[in-house]
């Protein structure tokens, strides 16, 4: 039975993945701060830190890994402090990369981000743009990336550049967006609603990484869902589906944008500059290279999948609500002030 790492397998993406393997009959060690509920007779579950190179050094040393996906990352909507967020997402990333190279295990995937842009390019993003990130967690992502080419003649490294992943069971900041819709709130968007912003499904993704592990040599891929429709269409679609009395409407661009900065700087909201700069924007990867060269293609649109994320809620909203010890993504963020706006909408 292949042995395989997945780091963060006790949060949202990295369960789905944990579990895929899994299912594939992968014999999977999972490492995460937080504690993981799953059982398997193949799963080995250890509850640490990727910042602790002599808890790496045993596990490598324990395992024979084929693999090892690293899904583990901090947020900063989660309110972590700076220096904590960027040694979990960079030294903790070097970390892994050197126990790669020390016990040789060839193959690494890493889960990066499309927060390593901070604008609309006005066209879908390839693997050769130059990243820009505007905050700390993009640049952390990236910082992660330059950390493993460092190991380019030791592992074969392989980036998942990922736009939000969503299915059932993903809460996040999402769950904000969920709780207007199950209260039948007006759920607002930043101009028109007609930008046009990618997600990726968490299967599709999985089903990516596997295809990966399988490939050979480094690489670089940037993945999303194929028919992108407007913000606007996406949450009217989900409404619907919801049988919510929620409608959609607009607020105006330059001051909502304005306003979410300085509440930002005041630490009363959960959206950072990533955020409040692409609130209203296009952002979309260009996933040509992906389907040509791991013959991967995307199953479920934006509006399918985030009506899925809607259902997991709805039905679960009183225990979701009294989660505690679980990762950012499998529990509801704070709204901070967009709970006024839930008031007055």
């Amino acid at each position: 039975m292949p042995e395989v790492l997945v780091t963060g397998g006790s949060g949202f993406f990295g369960g789905v993945l944990k579990r895929a393997l899994l299912a594939e009959g992968f014999a999977v060690t999972n490492i995460d701060i937080v504690p993981d509920h799953d059982r398997h007779p193949s799963l080995k579950i250890i509850q640490g830190d990727i910042r602790d190179p002599l808890l790496l050094r045993s596990i490598f040393a324990e395992g024979r890994f084929s693999a090892v996906f690293h899904c583990a990352a901090m947020l900063a909507h989660d309110r972590v402090d700076a220096q904590e967020l960027w040694t979990s997402n960079v030294d903790g990333t070097r970390n892994l990369a050197r126990a790669c190279h020390e016990h040789g295990v060839r193959r690494l995937i890493f889960i990066s981000t499309n927060c390593l842009w901070g604008r609309n390019l006005g066209r879908p993003v390839r693997e050769d743009d130059p990243p820009a990130p505007v905050e700390l967690y993009g640049r952390s992502k990236l910082a992660a990336e330059q950390a493993l080419a460092e190991y380019a003649n030791d592992v074969d490294v392989v980036i998942l550049r990922c736009p939000t992943v969503i299915s059932s069971g993903r809460l996040g900041l999402l769950a904000i967006l969920f709780e207007f819709i199950h209260e039948n709130k007006s759920v607002w968007v930043v101009g028109d609603g007609s930008n046009r912003y990618q997600f990726i499904y968490a299967q599709d993704l999985a089903r990516a990484c596997i295809a990966a592990m399988k490939s050979s040599g480094s690489d670089l891929f940037n993945i999303g869902s194929d028919n992108v429709g407007t913000l606007r269409e996406i949450y009217e679609g989900v409404i619907r589906k919801a049988g919510s009395r929620s409608r959609v409407r607009s607020l105006p661009k330059a001051p909502t944008v304005a306003a979410l900065r300085l509440a930002h700087l005041l630490r009363l909201s959960p959206l950072g500059p990533y955020h409040y700069k692409m609130i209203a924007e296009d952002f979309v990867f260009d996933t040509t290279k992906i389907k040509e060269r791991l013959s991967w293609q995307p199953t479920v649109t934006n509006a399918e999948m985030l009506s899925e994320a809607y259902v997991y809620y709805a039905e679960r909203r009183q225990e979701i609500e009294s989660r505690r010890d679980v990762s950012a993504h499998s529990r509801p963020a704070g709204m901070g002030i967009i709970r006024l706006v839930k008031w007055l909408s």
